[in-house]
């Protein structure tokens, strides 16, 4: 029955996954064997007893049958409580992580998904995981309700603001699995995806060592065109020249911008830096004060790579 699986589910990618498949087609194969006992009774009573030339008398007076009654009463009760009972089961095990579990801290927020690991490791929208050892995360947001669902884990659990949630998993298979944003959050709710990469424990260490380092062989302005991208800036401003949330980068650099209040600043190294830093001090005229920051996010020579990728848009 693999092939039914598949069509049904997408492919399993932690253990857990396992347990909320059998739950689930334990509820399928129950409810298509109710749905035929009841649509093949109905059917087979409809013709057993249609109206039939000669026998338009009134239909006998029919008394209840106690046994009858009890029967369709008690006996889906067995089904039920064994579907509560593994349902419970499977219930306890998604929200009890083990003690050995590695924690990642989350914040979501328009429109991305921040990382942080116990040794200080940051990342944006993509981060990598060892296989065979829980991980749990724990969660909160800097804006709105998101929603972190991952299919392949089968894990899915509402991020909310002023609150931390949390969620495990173990993957036990090498490969990329994909997040997404479940709970609408705005105009770049169906961009806000990451990717989570399943290594190998020693693959994990290495990556862990070298903190993502992303890009580390790309001219700073190829890297800064990748990171416009993971780290989501691409849902607030455009590279072409077109109005998004925010003003466009092309064409911008050296350029004089009026503020909001008064006042205008040149786009140079420091107001790349200082709104990234600090993305109130200084708002366009005609544009909502919606960004967040990326202190603590973006490592020196992410901050370079992006100024270079907007000093080359003319």
């Amino acid at each position: 029955m693999k092939w039914f699986r598949s069509i049904m589910m997408p492919p399993r990618g932690s253990e857990y996954a396992g347990q909320v498949d059998d739950t689930y087609f334990l509820i399928f194969w129950i409810s298509t064997a109710f749905f035929f006992l009841v649509a093949g009774l109905t059917a087979y009573f409809a013709i057993k007893y249609r109206r039939r030339p000669g026998n338009d008398g009134p239909t006998p007076n029919i008394t209840h049958h106690g046994g009858l009654e009890a029967a369709w009463t008690l006996l889906p009760v067995i089904p039920l409580m064994l579907i509560f009972v593994w349902g419970f089961h499977d219930f306890v095990d998604a929200r009890v992580a083990p003690g050995n579990a590695l924690e990642i801290k989350v914040v979501a927020k328009k429109w991305l998904w921040a990382f942080e690991y116990p040794s200080g490791v940051r990342a944006i929208n993509e981060i990598h995981v060892p296989a065979g050892r829980p991980i749990r995360m724990v969660m909160i947001s800097e804006d709105v309700i998101h929603s972190f669902f991952v299919p392949t884990f089968r894990i899915k659990q509402d991020v909310l603001p002023n609150r931390y949630t949390d969620l495990w998993f173990e993957a036990d298979e090498l490969g990329e699995h994909v997040l997404f944003c479940t709970e609408y959050c705005g105009k770049g709710h169906s961009d806000m995806m990451g990717k989570i990469t399943v290594d190998s424990p020693a693959d994990f260490d290495e990556w862990l060592e070298t903190g993502g380092d992303l890009g580390k062989d790309l001219p700073p302005a190829e890297f800064g065109k990748i990171l416009f991208r993971i780290r989501g800036c691409y849902t607030c401003h455009s590279l072409d020249g077109s109005v998004v949330e925010g003003p466009s980068f092309k064409g911008s650099f050296g350029t004089e911008r009026k503020l909001k209040g008064g006042g205008t600043v040149v786009m140079d190294e420091n107001y790349i830096l200082e709104s990234l830093m600090k993305p109130q001090a200084k708002i366009v005229t005609g544009y909502p004060s919606t960004m967040s920051t990326f202190q603590g996010l973006l490592k020196e020579r992410e901050i370079n790579a992006l100024i270079a990728m907007i000093k080359e848009l003319k």
